[in-house]
């Protein structure tokens, strides 16, 4: 059986990107999942702007397999992309994986009390000998991404849903 959240590629970690990033939302787990998760296509161009457009190809909630398009604008560059839900475990965690591009995204919720606590991480593929130059600042701005989506996940949930 092959492991969706093996690296992406294996044995080449030096060129891998990825970056997680952790915050406390003063929200029940419950709630916070069901933000996140099972409105997922309303609200996750919210706290990702960046995302111009998400179309849904699979029909119904979110479940292991179900996929969508998303159309990005990042730093002024347009992207198109598949991807698909990997792993779901209700009230712990939801991980995606592109279809065609090396990524990999992933939420963990843990209950902390009244409070959740939200681990978001993103792992990018190997990076092609064009990109590698780069690679200091794709890490960076793979950081800030994850950090921006963390705050931009408590500030929306705390003030909508708390």
């Amino acid at each position: 059986m092959f492991n969706w959240l093996e690296p992406i590629a294996r044995g080449v970690a030096e060129n891998m990107v990825k970056a997680e990033s952790t915050t406390l939302i003063r929200c029940p787990l419950p709630a916070v999942y069901a933000f996140v998760v099972e409105d997922f296509v309303r609200n996750y161009p919210r706290w990702s702007p960046e995302v111009q457009s998400l179309r849904p190809r699979t029909d119904g909630p979110l479940c292991q397999g179900w996929t969508a398009r998303q159309v990005r604008i990042d730093q002024g560059r347009r992207t198109e992309t598949d991807f698909r839900v990997v792993l779901l475990e209700p009230h712990r965690r939801v991980c995606f994986r592109g279809v065609r591009d090396p990524f990999v995204i992933d939420y963990q919720f843990t209950e902390r009390g009244d409070d959740t606590g939200v681990t978001f991480s993103f792992e990018l593929g190997r990076l092609n000998f064009a990109m590698r130059p780069f690679e200091k600042l794709i890490r960076l701005a793979v950081q800030d991404g994850t950090e921006r989506v963390v705050r931009n996940l408590k500030v929306l949930i705390e003030k909508e849903v708390a």
